[in-house]
């Protein structure tokens, strides 16, 4: 989820696959005592570590593999703090839709309305298309143009009302409002600015008045210009640099994120959110139909609602819902059924130069460990990663 400028390809090319593409199949079974041996074959596949909980009726099952810190031997932290990158998305939608919900704004007013000025661009978008991707607005800006640069810019801030500039000015609509799909994590941050105009309060005091404080989340943070990590799950490495080992990027200034994905939060707390939201604790019905919503294929398997991402249960069993994440370290994944009894929050330690396999077995094994309800189709074709970031 978290946005990158650097090629896919070449940074596949520093993070080799370690497992074949076909080999990476769904698990066959729902029992969360495979949960550890999944978060294994993500670990073989050629990241430092994976974490995960996943949780069942109401019973949450943890489960690490791997090493916390590359050179030590401690094992990941189940109950520790990750960078949830573009999960961040659905906060902000949440905290959107509440607005809505209370009458301070709606789904089909233009952003301009709200925000005079801050769009160079006469179309008028909407609230609803920034929600959901279809505003046409560009992706965001660019944040490294080599490998090198996820290290060596870690440190750089960036302002919001920057992001939008840097990312729209001389930049054109990439379609007509309304008219397609495309993942723009610019549209998220102008979502954080409505909110902050709509309410009078920075993005970070509203988040917590609003659901991190009620729901007694005490893992999520807002950091923005903070850059460290307190207690991780597992410290976030990246194949950067060729013929060196891998650069630790725990630490990093996630303001170039913003609204679009500068969370940190740990696996018990995204669930613990996801199942709120879902039982209708966060937002009144009418604003909850509307962000389980869904355009279907809008990213790949993957369809997306108003700041949700939905896929069909590759088992059989009832569809998922929830987020995935990617920046620089940081692999997250939190997904839940639509009745939040079956729930998993996951991730691995490394994103960018992640191989490929390890994102599969993420997807194809990990997931389905805690969701999945009976045995997978032999039909069952492998969950694609989407990029998010």
């Amino acid at each position: 989820m978290a946005p990158s400028a650097v090629s896919r390809r070449a940074l596949t090319v520093l993070g080799a696959c370690a497992l074949a593409v076909s080999a990476i199949t769904p698990t066959a079974t729902a029992d969360p005592s495979r949960l550890d041996p999944a978060l294994r074959a993500v670990v073989a596949a050629g990241v430092p570590a994976s974490y995960a909980e996943a949780v069942t009726g109401g019973r949450p099952e943890r489960g690490v593999a791997g090493t916390a810190e590359l050179g030590q031997s401690r094992a990941p932290n189940p109950t520790g703090r990750f960078r949830v990158a573009s999960v961040t998305k659905t906060f902000v939608a949440t905290v959107v839709l509440q607005l809505v919900g209370e009458g301070r704004l709606g789904l089909d007013d233009p952003v301009a309305r709200h925000l005079p000025g801050l769009l160079p661009y006469p179309e008028p978008i909407t609230v609803r298309q920034l929600l959901g991707h279809t505003s046409g607005l560009p992706r965001d800006i660019v944040h490294w143009t080599t490998p090198a640069e996820v290290d060596t810019v870690r440190f750089q801030r960036f302002s919001p009302e920057q992001l939008v500039r840097e990312s729209t000015t001389g930049k054109p609509l990439l379609f007509a409002p309304g008219a397609s799909f495309s993942y723009s994590n610019t549209g998220y941050t102008v979502l954080g600015l409505l909110a902050e105009k709509l309410t009078g309060r920075p993005f970070a005091v509203e988040l917590a008045r609003r659901i991190t404080v009620p729901l007694g989340l005490r893992d999520t943070e807002f950091p923005t210009h903070q850059p460290f990590l307190p207690r991780p799950a597992a410290r976030g490495y990246e194949q950067l640099y060729p013929d060196e080992p891998p650069t630790d990027v725990t630490t990093y200034v996630m303001s170039r994120l913003w609204a679009s994905g500068n969370m940190i939060s740990s696996a018990r707390d995204l669930n613990r959110f996801f199942a709120a939201l879902f039982a209708g604790d966060l937002l009144p019905p009418a604003q909850l139909r509307e962000m389980t919503t869904a355009r279907p294929g809008a990213l790949g398997p993957f369809g997306y609602g108003l700041g949700l991402m939905t896929v069909a249960g590759p088992c059989g069993g009832p569809d998922w819902w929830g987020h995935g994440g990617d920046f620089a370290g940081f692999n997250t994944w939190s997904m839940h059924t639509r009745t939040a009894d079956r729930q998993i929050s996951a991730g691995m330690s490394m994103d960018l130069t992640a191989p490929t396999a390890a994102r599969l077995a993420m997807l194809n094994q990990v997931l389905p460990a805690a969701l999945c309800t009976g045995p997978a189709p032999r039909t069952a074709a492998p969950l694609t990663p989407p990029d998010l970031r």
